[in-house]
């Protein structure tokens, strides 16, 4: 008990301190103000001094002070404005992701509107029926020139029947499914036209070899052929009409004569399957003898 009653009594002596200097702390600080003002009045010019000294005393501590505050608050304006740019970036990069699609929806389009007014430069017999089609598959391999378009059997499509794209044949119809037929363009290993030359009348076959130009075959010798004649279909063998646009001669040599098709056989994106009521079946004679078909 005695050492708790010797521990209480600095804590009692320090209470009762505080409060003799929180009660006389109000007016010494009534005494300093007056004190001051009067020393002001009497002599300013020596306050001012004062003043002056103590701001030089705490300037080093006020520069430091007003540094960090400096650069925080700029800090905190490149952040407000790096927030900006990154709203407005995003906000241009959504408009332009947008832009970027209907910019691909115009181009297909366009391009779609291109392909299909190509069409329009072939004018079919008025007896003749026609489906339009878009390609829709181009199959692979080293030794096939075909496409797949997109109708078939429920459209009226059957085997034999022309294609047609822009200004010139492309091929025929070989295989026919109910949804779907596989077009083989001219520049087929296997494919064989009987055609004429547009000028002179002589009549030819064009074959493909899997290259992008077909060649001309059985010629007359005596044939007089030059670079830029138009071949058109003969009509020879009833598969094709007489008169359809095929090519140009392209390329005149001893052994062989090119053609190069009026259409971009690559890049084939809708076609016309002619119906001209002619048999199907195309049979084309081989002067050496034989029949291909």
């Amino acid at each position: 008990m005695l050492v708790k009653a010797r521990a209480a009594r600095p804590a009692t002596r320090l209470t009762a301190l505080k409060g003799v200097v929180q009660r006389f702390s109000f007016l010494f600080l009534i005494l300093v103000s007056i004190t001051l003002m009067i020393f002001g009045r009497i002599d300013a010019i020596g306050v001012e001094s004062m003043r002056a000294r103590v701001m030089d005393a705490f300037e080093p501590i006020l520069d430091a002070i007003s540094t960090p505050a400096a650069t925080v608050a700029r800090f905190v304006e490149i952040i407000a404005d790096v927030t900006e740019v990154y709203r407005q970036n995003q906000e241009l990069r959504t408009e332009n992701a947008r832009l970027q699609q209907w910019k691909q929806v115009v181009l297909r389009l366009e391009a779609e509107n291109n392909s299909l007014r190509s069409l329009l430069r072939f004018k079919p017999d008025p007896a003749a029926s026609f489906i339009s089609a878009r390609v829709i598959a181009v199959p692979g391999g080293s030794f096939l020139r075909s496409v797949i378009v997109a109708a078939g059997r429920r459209d009226g499509l059957r085997k034999g029947q022309a294609v047609i794209a822009g200004s010139g044949l492309v091929g025929r119809v070989v295989e026919v499914g109910e949804w779907s037929a596989r077009i083989l363009l001219v520049t087929d290993i296997s494919a064989r036209v009987p055609v004429l030359l547009e000028g002179s009348r002589q009549r030819a076959v064009l074959a493909g070899d899997n290259s992008s130009q077909p060649r001309l075959l059985y010629l007359p010798p005596d044939s007089q052929v030059a670079v830029g004649d138009r071949v058109v279909t003969s009509g020879h063998g009833g598969q094709f009409p007489s008169g359809l646009p095929v090519g140009v001669v392209s390329q005149v040599g001893e052994r062989q004569i090119r053609v190069h098709s009026l259409v971009n056989l690559s890049r084939i994106e809708h076609v016309q399957i002619v119906d001209f009521g002619l048999p199907g079946g195309l049979v084309v004679e081989d002067p050496l003898g034989g029949v291909m078909r």
